[in-house]
């Protein structure tokens, strides 16, 4: 296998420095909120309060950002997305400069799954520690439905965990499939220059 990145290749600008940095401050704060739940409330909030900054950010630069920033270069309709995903377990998916209809897909999924769990968080903490913007509404609200919402956010941020486990496992395959490092592009924020054999090169 050839290396991705390697001086006898021409390599293109595609992720900007705007998108490069939420992906992995994104990644950073789950993390840190995921981690630090149970033991570690004051931090637990902050990390989901910069998740929620950060998501706010990503839904303005889908609109107005850079041309592989915006969610009309990659949100596809599911009829699409399924015959790319076809292609792939036959090993035949073309390759696109920025995401392909599955990678946005999967952008989109984590987007909601990521905006649910921050949504549910909020709701708990105002529930179990009146704090937090929705505090004075949740304060009102039975007892039992801040336990109640606080198994849907343990759910739902399970279900993030999955979501990314299946992202990390999409930009493996296609890493290898492509031979090209995804990861390395979302850190330089360039790839491989478009041939012939692009889907998406426009």
């Amino acid at each position: 296998m050839q290396p991705p990145h390697t001086n006898h290749e021409t390599t293109t600008p595609v992720w900007d420095l705007p998108v490069r940095l939420f992906h992995w401050l994104l990644a950073a704060s789950f993390s840190v909120a995921y981690l630090s739940e149970d033991h570690f409330m004051t931090l637990h909030s902050l990390a989901g309060y910069t998740l929620c900054g950060l998501l706010a950010f990503r839904l303005l630069w889908g609109l107005i950002g850079t041309r592989h920033a915006r969610f009309s270069d990659f949100v596809r309709p599911p009829s699409e997305v399924i015959d790319y995903l076809k292609r792939m377990a036959a090993l035949r998916a073309g390759r696109h400069l920025g995401h392909n209809p599955a990678g946005g897909a999967m952008v989109l999924a984590l987007l909601l799954a990521l905006g649910a769990t921050a949504v549910s968080g909020m709701a708990v903490y105002g529930a179990e520690q009146a704090a937090g913007p929705l505090a004075g509404l949740m304060q009102e609200m039975p007892h039992w439905l801040g336990k109640a919402l606080e198994e849907v956010h343990e759910s739902i941020s399970g279900l993030t965990l999955a979501l990314i486990a299946l992202h990390l496992l999409g930009v493996l395959f296609a890493s290898l499939l492509h031979r090209e490092n995804l990861v390395r592009a979302m850190l330089d924020g360039r790839k491989r220059a478009p041939d012939n054999t692009d889907s998406n090169t426009h």
